[in-house]
């Protein structure tokens, strides 16, 4: 499991209607994060890419990505900076494929709401 819905789960009060809300909304942002992602990074716009991965990880955060969430953390201060440029494919690459593998995720966990 790529997710945790623990978080939001106790967030929303265990209500089925809130926590379904909150992930589809968490489907349409990743979705748009991970395309504008892939862009920065092409454009070698790093300076939007650190201020995408500081927006995104709240996002990942609320659906029990930790570990994504520091890593987005990390991105976010060296993109900011233009630092360790070489690193910034393979965090955006993981970035997207845990965002894919979450949204699978995501859709299977709504369904049994």
């Amino acid at each position: 499991m790529v997710t945790d819905l623990t978080y939001l789960t106790n967030m929303a009060g265990g209500n089925h209607e809130i926590i379904k809300e909150m992930i589809h909304i968490f489907i349409d942002q990743a979705q748009e994060y991970t395309r504008d992602m892939k862009k920065f990074l092409d454009e070698k716009d790093y300076l939007s890419l650190g201020k995408l991965a500081h927006k995104s990880k709240s996002s990942v955060a609320i659906m029990g990505m930790n570990d994504l969430a520091a890593e987005l953390k990390i991105l976010e201060l060296l993109a900011k900076e233009s630092k360790e440029i070489e690193k910034y494919p393979s965090m955006v690459d993981n970035f997207v494929k845990q965002c894919e593998a979450a949204i699978t995720e995501l859709h299977e966990s709504d369904s049994k709401l």
